[in-house]
């Protein structure tokens, strides 16, 4: 899991004791540093986990003194009830956007007896998620018991009811989505909405691996999700079953007309390579999958496809299936991930050191073209013959100079290696050899390119690296830098 080394909670300097005074006496500092170093120094337990259910569900607390405010954070003159009323408001509507039911209690929690209470009956009704409003600087022990209760829990500390050693130790738990922040839109709750909803999509990841001569069904470990085997003859066996339909000439014609040129491909090479989504759609949908991944490669060198279906997964991923080359399962977890957690598709590649200029090139014969985000504007492309057999169709994805990009790969469902880089260029072949979409980066590290982890990568538009290692923290996958 993605567990840092626990630090006690640091004692509070006079200044700072003062300020929490008001409501709260001594005895409740105490009892709050008590708790915090208390839970420093415990192992998290493997919580319980929720029913299937068709949405997740997701209990919403807040947690204050009963009495008025006076004197300490967050101030008298703190707009309790404001506050309540306008978070209310905008989680209902993040409800219908994320796609979550909340069951919020409007009603605070006050004291040691309500917290028990709320507790006890989320362990008898087991939600998918928590989340934690503390509206006081000395309500932290109550946070601490909730938070140990052993579900995922978003916890929303707005400026005001918190200092560094309330949630030092508590921010790096285990489970723990700790959001500290002056900014009160609350996105950063709709996105632990989108954790706890993305974590319940890749339960009901079912990929279609075509390859080999297995038809066979198996679970993916820790992330639940599932991956149905089915013989690759089964994709050009279907691929020879399917006519020119008016579906596959217009799909052939929409990437003619946005192309920003074709050089190698002819119009029966386009038509092929359409039809390969078609194709693809079909398979998914009689299997019962929502993904897939197929030994691509495997098919072209044994001459089993006229053309490689470089095109058709390009379409899925702009789409948010997840299409992942070369029956890489890893890389089925990582699309789906990726486009449910940051709304935007990724690029498998193969990594390649520029050790001249200590930079990092990625090429691969599939990039989706809606790298700025699924409902984007496309990046132009370029419809060319798939490099290494020079057939068919690929196509070439012109990416954004200077544009940030994060790094991500699962390397098995436990872990995750990420990290964050800029384009420098896009490389044309010729003169390189390699696949048709080569992007350099300007990486993050390791400082000697060589050293850099992984392989079939995805590169993504924009630095997700913080989202990314939260959600690993959540859900209980090591995060490593690559």
């Amino acid at each position: 899991m993605c567990i840092y080394d626990p630090k006690r909670a640091h004692a509070m300097h006079r200044r700072e004791f003062l300020q929490t005074l008001g409501g709260s006496a001594l005895g409740a500092r105490v009892g709050l540093l008590g708790a915090l170093a208390g839970a420093a120094s415990e192992t998290a337990a493997p919580g319980p986990e929720a029913p299937k259910r068709d949405v997740p569900e997701v209990r919403v607390v807040f947690v204050k003194p009963k009495e008025k405010y006076w004197l300490g954070w967050p101030g008298t003159a703190f707009d309790v009830e404001g506050h309540i009323n306008d978070y209310v408001a905008k989680l209902r509507r993040f409800e219908k956007e994320v796609g979550v039911k909340l069951i919020i209690s409007e009603t605070p929690l006050y004291n040691d007896d309500d917290v028990a209470a709320f507790v006890n009956e989320a362990k008898a009704t087991l939600p998918d998620a928590v989340i934690v409003f503390p509206l006081h600087m000395d309500r932290w022990g109550h946070v601490d018991t909730i938070a140990k209760a052993g579900f995922p829990t978003i916890i929303f500390a707005g400026l005001g009811v918190c200092f560094t050693g309330h949630i030092q130790e508590m921010a790096k738990r285990p489970k723990v989505y700790l959001i500290s922040t002056a900014d009160f839109d609350l996105e950063a709750v709709k996105y632990g909405l989108k954790m706890v909803k993305t974590h319940q999509n890749m339960k009901d990841l079912r990929i279609l691996n075509i390859r080999g001569n297995e038809t066979a069904e198996r679970k993916v470990e820790l992330l639940d999700s599932t991956v149905n085997f089915i013989p690759r003859k089964a994709f050009p066996d279907e691929f020879n079953r399917t006519d020119d339909t008016d579906e596959v000439k217009a799909i052939a014609e929409d990437y003619r007309k946005r192309a920003e040129k074709i050089v190698e491909p002819s119009n029966r090479d386009i038509l092929n390579a359409a039809k390969c989504y078609v194709v693809a759609k079909k398979l998914m949908a009689e299997h019962g999958c929502n993904a897939i991944t197929m030994d691509c490669l495997g098919l072209v060198a044994e001459r089993q496809l006229p053309t490689p279906p470089c095109l058709g997964w390009s379409k899925l991923l702009d789409e948010g299936i997840s299409a992942a080359c070369e029956a890489v399962v890893d890389a089925s977890l990582a699309f789906t991930l990726v486009s449910n957690l940051l709304d935007r598709p990724g690029f498998m590649q193969d990594p390649v050191p520029e050790t001249e200029k200590n930079t990092f090139i990625g090429a691969h014969c599939t990039s989706p073209t809606r790298l700025n985000g699924l409902n984007a504007e496309p990046e132009p492309f370029i419809l060319r013959s798939h490099s290494e057999s020079d057939i068919g169709v690929s196509m070439q994805i012109l990416w954004k100079p200077e544009q940030e990009v994060t790094i991500m790969q699962f390397a098995g469902p436990k872990r995750m290696i990420v990290g964050s880089g800029k384009v420098v260029r896009n490389l044309d072949t010729p003169p390189a050899g390699g696949c048709r979409t080569s992007v350099e980066l300007l990486i993050d590290g390791p400082p000697d390119t060589r050293d850099t982890e992984g392989f079939h990568q995805l590169f993504l538009y924009g630095n997700h690296v913080r989202k990314l290692k939260a959600y690993c923290q959540m859900y209980g996958i090591v995060a490593e830098h690559i």
